[in-house]
């Protein structure tokens, strides 16, 4: 069953904040095999004009998910997540994530359609700090693939 259109435009509450720590950042760095220094050493950090160290850019991703989350496990959306694989993700930065930002973010979705049977489901997701400030832009596009016929 498709799912409704009418969602297009709804907008999810804001996550609670989400801590950036310097450990976090280095084991996502060694995680993803990226020993960036920026990642790892504040000194390598302020030489670049950096506050503190700075996540790899696909670090947010872990703070867009938990956002996305409260979309997928809308009952009223009713989407099947049992036959979701995610599509693709993008990425559109203000300024880098730092050790101590303290993140929120909302989730909106933006589009819905149907291809071949399987719905796809783009949610955008705004993500600022505890400022207020933007930080990042993400898009995220989920796939729930058909149904298999009896």
């Amino acid at each position: 069953m498709a799912l409704d259109q009418s969602f297009v435009g709804r907008t999810y509450p804001a996550t609670e904040p989400y801590e950036v720590g310097r450990e976090k950042i280095r084991e996502f760095a060694e995680a993803i095999g990226d020993m960036n220094p920026a990642y790892t050493d504040p000194a390598a950090a302020r030489a670049l004009g950096h506050a503190d160290v700075i996540a790899p850019p696909t670090f947010v991703f872990a703070i867009t998910y938990r956002a996305a989350g409260q979309v997928v496990q809308d009952p009223q959306l009713g989407l099947d997540f049992s036959r979701v694989v995610h599509g693709d993700q993008q990425f559109a930065y203000t300024r880098p994530v730092r050790a101590g930002d303290r993140l929120s973010a909302t989730s909106t979705i933006e589009v819905i359609k149907s291809l071949a049977g399987n719905d796809v489901l783009t949610i955008r997701g705004e993500v600022h700090d505890q400022n207020g400030e933007h930080v990042v832009t993400t898009h995220m596009k989920l796939v729930a693939r058909a149904a298999e016929e009896a």
